[in-house]
């Protein structure tokens, strides 16, 4: 008796971890989701609400001398370019996967991507975005880009 016990107990606890582990990434996919909602809107308003008031933002790219570029951006860049884009600029970032590993309060979301302006492509790349539960609330705390136009079946093969 004492061991079936043990083993519903134990089938329990592991039952309620792995529910409270989708809410967990439920809630950090629904940030990301936020995120570029904000983005191809334009709102920069809503994009805030998935931002820390600390967050640090960074690209990556290869200019063409080959020089590796890191660059930092306050967040205030990134909210303006947000609110002032084009009425008639239509941004898609079409995420071709997203993979989340979170421990306790901290979450890492990978996200391959291939950008479009107006239907067109722009470059490919990947998102590294690092988020805080700041008790019960996921927060963007980092996020950082790379940018490419060239190679961007690799992303593809990654997942």
């Amino acid at each position: 008796m004492i061991k079936l016990t043990s083993l519903l107990l134990l089938f329990f606890v592991t039952f309620q971890f792995s529910a409270q582990e989708k809410l967990e990434e439920k809630a950090i996919k629904d940030v990301i989701a936020t995120f570029f909602k904000a983005l191809h809107e334009g709102d920069s308003t809503l994009m805030k609400t998935t931002l820390n008031k600390e967050v640090k933002i960074q690209t990556t790219f290869t200019n063409k001398t080959g020089t590796k570029i890191l660059k930092t951006e306050p967040i205030s860049q990134l909210l303006s370019a947000v609110s002032n884009k084009k009425p008639t600029d239509q941004y898609e970032e079409k995420l071709l996967s997203i993979r989340i590993e979170v421990d306790g309060n901290l979450a890492s979301v990978w996200t391959p991507y291939e950008f479009y302006l107006n239907g067109t492509f722009s470059h490919c790349g990947a998102n590294s975005f690092q988020l805080f539960d700041d008790n019960g609330q996921w927060k963007i705390i980092y996020l950082v880009d790379m940018r490419r136009r060239v190679n961007c079946n690799a992303l593809l093969l990654k997942d």
